[in-house]
This record gives structure tokens, C-alpha cells and sequence, in this order.
């Protein structure tokens, strides 16, 4: 596996010295005709000029002689190399790459539509173009195999898989830090660096859409019923012991079941009870 090397360049100023001394001996030689002077200072000119480049910063030049690596410069400025190299700019700047909605099943099988936005950076030149044929269309592909893979390893949500500790859904930071890692395991080989990586977007598909929102709001309410007839049983325990404890009234079996039946309507109905005053006996 090929290896960055970080090497140095000459200055370019110092070669634009050595360009204005050429080109003083072709003026030199063409004004006393001078032949040698001319040939020797438009050859050397021409090699000067030929290795001249700029490199801006956060971007390098991987400098390759005779399908040799030879290394990157990394450093900015204004340089002078080998003419003879081909130069190759590589871009050190983190890049976003904003994935397509993808519909893919989830652990229990349902389809779902998922996206993830990943911010990369080349952190080796050398790697990310010997080692794969186009880093850019490597790092797309690779993105979109992670985020099938990772949406096929979690459930949706909790409401068919109750036991699952994480969820595409409700553990958004877990699997974006299992995303992230994945992704930077995979383009190792690239010499990608992942910066970060997050789900931007997440539902069911739309031919179950539908019906997955009726059961989310089946089991809601289910949920909350649940809750409220435990809490108006207790309720209800607590009214009878303390009637009990203050001997406020003595009800048998039957005036407590009556009690308990009129006071579980009235605590577990979702319409307001109106009240019936008793003028009589309680048995009456």
C-alpha cells in the first residue's frame, strides 16, 4: 500500500531570479550575436518556467516522475520543482457530501427511507490516488453501503422491538458515532478522514406510512389509558382506606363495589360526569 511522503520544493522566487539571469544571457547573445548564448539561455528559461507552481492553502501537489511517487507537497506558497514531474492537485478542504434518500428495510424488515450528510477531508494524497481508481466516487459509494448496512443493524422505533436498547429513530447520536465509525473504517483504505456523519433524514416508507402513523396512535392511546385507569385505581384505594381510617361512613360489599364502579367512571371517562344527588337512603 503506497504511503504519503511529504516532501520540500525549491523557492519560486529564487528560480524567478535564475528566469531573469536566462533571460539577460539570450538578450546578451542575440544583441553581440552570440549563438551559444541564446540557445543555452531559452533552454534554461524553459526549464525554469516549466517547473514553477502554486499550491493555495489547504490544497497539496503530488508530484509523480516517470509513473514514480516521488511526494506531496503540502505547504503553501510559490514553488519550483522537478519539470519533468507530473503534478496532480489534491484538495486538503473538508467536503460535504449531502447522500439521496435511500429506501432500505430496517432490522424487522419494514421499509423505510433514510439520508445521511458525511463531511470528509483527504488526509493521505498518496492513498487516495494510488490506492483506489476515483477517491471522490469511492467516498460516495462507500457512504451509501454504510448507511444501508447501519439501517438494516437497528429497528425503526421501539413499537415492535420493545427490548432494542437503540433505534434508528430515538438513538439519533449513537448511530451517528457508529456511522462515523464505519465510514472511517471503510475509507482507511482511501485515505479519507470522516469528520462527521448524521442522519438528515429518517421515515417509513410510503406505502406503509400510513399505516405505521394509526398504530403509533393506537398504541399511544393504549399507553395513556393504561396510565389513567392505574391512577384512578389508586384513587380509589386511597378513598376507601381513608373513609375507613376517619369511619366517615360504613358501606358493605355492595355500597363499595357501587363506589368503586361510580368513582372509575368518573376518574377513567373522557367526558365530564354530571352528578346525581341522592335525597334519599343510600339503598334508595
Amino acid at each position: 500500500m503506497q504511503e504519503e511522503k511529504n516532501t520540500t520544493a525549491l523557492s519560486g522566487y529564487a528560480a524567478i531570479v535564475c528566469l531573469l539571469i536566462s533571460l539577460i544571457t539570450v538578450f546578451i547573445g542575440a544583441l553581440y550575436n552570440i549563438p551559444p548564448f541564446i540557445i543555452v539561455g531559452i533552454i534554461v528559461s524553459g526549464i525554469i518556467i516549466k517547473g514553477l507552481t502554486i499550491i493555495n492553502p489547504n490544497d497539496s501537489k503530488v508530484l509523480i516522475l516517470f509513473g514514480k511517487y516521488i511526494g506531496t507537497i503540502k505547504k503553501d506558497g510559490f514553488f519550483w520543482v522537478n519539470p519533468l514531474a507530473v503534478r496532480r492537485k489534491v484538495s486538503l478542504k473538508a467536503r460535504n457530501l449531502n447522500g439521496h434518500k435511500m429506501k432500505v428495510n430496517d432490522k424487522l424488515g419494514n421499509p423505510i427511507e433514510i439520508a445521511a450528510v458525511t463531511v470528509w477531508k483527504v488526509k493521505d494524497t498518496a492513498k487516495a490516488l494510488f490506492e483506489v481508481d476515483d477517491y471522490i466516487q469511492y467516498v460516495e459509494v462507500q457512504s451509501e453501503a454504510a448507511v444501508r448496512h447501519l439501517a438494516n443493524l437497528f429497528a425503526y422505533d421501539s413499537f415492535e422491538d420493545e427490548e432494542a436498547s437503540i433505534t434508528l429513530k430515538d438513538g439519533a447520536q449513537q448511530v451517528s458515532a457508529m456511522l462515523e465509525k464505519e465510514l472511517n473504517e471503510r475509507l482507511e483504505r482511501a485515505g479519507i478522514d470522516i469528520i462527521e456523519a448524521r442522519i438528515t433524514h429518517l421515515a417509513y416508507a410510503q406505502e406503509i406510512a400510513s399505516a405505521m402513523l394509526q398504530r403509533q396512535q393506537a398504541t399511544a392511546v393504549v399507553a395513556a389509558r393504561k396510565q389513567i385507569v392505574e391512577g384512578a385505581v389508586g384513587m380509589v384505594e386511597m378513598a376507601l382506606e381513608r373513609l375507613s381510617e376517619k369511619e366517615i361512613v360504613h358501606l358493605d360489599e355492595e355500597r363499595k363495589a357501587a363506589m368503586v364502579s361510580n368513582l372509575l367512571v368518573v376518574l377513567c371517562g373522557e367526558k365530564s360526569v354530571s352528578p346525581i344527588v341522592n335525597a334519599g337512603t343510600l339503598y334508595n
